[in-house]
């Protein structure tokens, strides 16, 4: 607020005016003005998205789901038994992927919080060379928020 001292024509001592300094107002309100100026448009500017299909009935028969457990250590389990080897998990790969798109099996992974992440690369390199189209990796939900 400034303050003024002005003499009245009938006084001697001078009195005060207060009067209210308006320009940090100002300043602020043209700063709001050109904030909702630049975020509407955007706003506006928005496209209808659809996620998802038909709505699932209760008739529809659940999907076959194959689980790739990794171990910490880096061994494999498919279906909670044991793998020899990468060839074993190749081969289970190979027999998913050989299947129509339609008719094919879900495979999850399932690697271990300590598991290395070669291995884990590995299981994907796999089910990509093999064709295997519906993948999803299961255990970090708990990361999602």
């Amino acid at each position: 607020m400034g303050m003024k001292l002005a003499t009245l024509s009938g006084s001697a001592e001078p009195e005060p005016l207060m009067d209210v300094n308006t320009t940090p107002l100002i300043d602020v309100m043209l700063v709001l003005l050109v904030m909702l100026i630049i975020t509407i448009p955007m706003q506006l500017h928005t496209l209808p998205l659809t996620i998802g299909g038909k709505p699932a009935t209760a008739d529809a028969p659940k999907p076959v789901v194959h689980v790739v457990s990794i171990d910490f250590d880096g061994r494999l389990h498919w279906n909670d038994e044991p793998l020899a080897d990468r060839a074993a998990l190749d081969a289970k790969m190979q027999d998913v992927g050989r299947l129509a798109l339609a008719a094919q099996p879900e495979v999850h992974v399932k690697p271990n919080k300590l598991a290395d992440y070669g291995a884990f690369a590995a299981v994907m390199a796999s089910a990509r060379n093999h064709n295997v189209q519906k993948m999803g990796v299961v255990g970090n939900e708990r990361f999602i928020h």
